[in-house]
């Protein structure tokens, strides 16, 4: 599980075993836990969290949108070449 960036608390990373899904990222804090797709953005699903830390956690997913594709498709590719 690649952690591919940690900001305010929060850790986003990938699941290694989940590259014939779309593109995504997982998020952490705690015993909150969300996952995002960056492209376009949106929320496939969440727990505990509340309105106003999605609403913030989305606005970090547009922010950094560009490095968890670049992420993901390094990571996603490499794990194809091994595999």
């Amino acid at each position: 599980m690649p952690t591919v960036l940690r900001i305010r608390g929060y850790r986003f990373f990938f699941i290694s075993d989940e590259s014939r899904e779309p593109a995504h990222v997982h998020v952490e804090s705690g015993d909150n836990y969300a996952k995002f797709w960056p492209n376009p953005v949106g929320l496939a699903s969440s727990a505990s969290y509340n309105a106003v830390e999605i609403r913030a956690l989305r606005e970090l997913v547009e922010e950094h949108r560009a490095h968890f594709l670049e992420r993901w498709n390094e990571h996603f590719r490499q794990s194809r070449s091994r595999g």
